[in-house]
């Protein structure tokens, strides 16, 4: 197991690398001056020139792309070409922001989804299957962003059970976070919920039709023991694999649902980089969702090979 996560962590950092390396060379050649955006189009070409010189702009791409790297390794990521503030410190927050949103969205969304594929698969071919599965496709084939919209119109604006805006106050309690965090939290739920209960049935269904399962159900255990000890150890391992990319998604992913609740996650922040091709912050958003995709899954690497026993052996050889 050792070896296997200094594999898996060389990996990650090479991937990281490439990451920043494309990450550089697309916004190279993105449209548009610098100093022409952040200044207006009424600034004198002098301005502009002296501006793109202080930012570094005007500089041979090989020694932007040298600063990049140093920055992306030290963890300084410089200063924002729109507010001349640090990037971290409003790249960070904006992290922790998105964090609290996914995090209260996967507590509501995982036991549900993954409670909902083990009663769908006990129940394969029957009507009650059938809802489950009709539902969940329902469910992961309307926009994040259209889901939003409606659970804003009919829940916060007529009936008032939510907050229009997710953004919380200062100082604001948890149960008041709650409030206001808790529609848009729901809009990932129905766009998450059929894709995770789809692939938890699946693999109960596999379980349940496998040798061991039914090894075990001739020794005398009970279905509920055959489930916990022996299918869901083996069932669950795909699930985890697409909760850990959705994890990735979630931080990046989910542009349409901040805009919609006017939230400032992470995927706002770098809508916002595009627009005003504010370069130190895009780059440091989209490295920080690489670190959380590489993260997750790492993570759920971890938790596959502790659950069974077989990957284990295979990370030993």
């Amino acid at each position: 197991m050792v070896r296997y996560l200094l594999r898996r962590l060389a990996s990650a950092v090479v991937t990281l690398w490439l990451l920043a390396t494309i990450v550089f060379l697309i916004v190279s050649v993105l449209p548009g001056d610098v100093g022409r955006r952040v200044l207006g189009p009424f600034a004198l070409k002098e301005d502009v020139a002296r501006y793109n010189h202080q930012i570094g702009t005007d500089r041979p791409l090989i020694r932007q792309y040298l600063t990049t790297i140093r920055r992306l390794f030290t963890l300084d990521f410089g200063n924002s070409y729109q507010t001349a503030s640090s990037v971290n410190k409003i790249i960070f927050p904006a992290l922790f922001r998105s964090g609290k949103l996914a995090l209260l969205a996967f507590v509501i969304t995982i036991p549900i989804s993954i409670a909902a594929g083990i009663f769908a698969a006990r129940r394969q071919d029957k009507p009650s299957d059938r809802i489950v599965v009709t539902t969940g496709l329902a469910s992961s084939s309307i926009p994040e962003f259209v889901t939003a919209a409606v659970l804003l119109s009919v829940f916060s604006v007529h009936w008032r059970l939510g907050k229009v805006f997710a953004n919380p106050p200062d100082g604001t309690s948890v149960i008041g976070q709650f409030r206001y965090l808790i529609m848009p939290a729901l809009a990932m739920v129905v766009a998450y919920f059929g894709y995770i209960t789809r692939m938890s049935r699946a693999g109960v269904i596999h379980g349940l039709q496998s040798d061991y399962a039914r090894t075990a159900t001739m020794k005398g255990l009970s279905k509920g023991e055959v489930m916990r000890r022996h299918i869901l150890r083996n069932a669950l391992a795909p699930t985890i694999t697409v909760i850990s990319v959705q994890i990735g998604y979630l931080f990046g992913g989910i542009i349409g649902v901040e805009k919609v609740f006017n939230y400032a996650g992470l995927g706002s922040t770098m809508l916002n980089a595009v627009t005003h091709k504010d370069i130190p912050v895009l780059q440091a958003a989209v490295l920080l969702v690489g670190v959380v995709y590489m993260s997750s899954t790492l993570l759920a690497d971890v938790l596959i090979a502790f659950l069974n026993p077989r990957v284990r052996l295979e990370t030993t050889r």
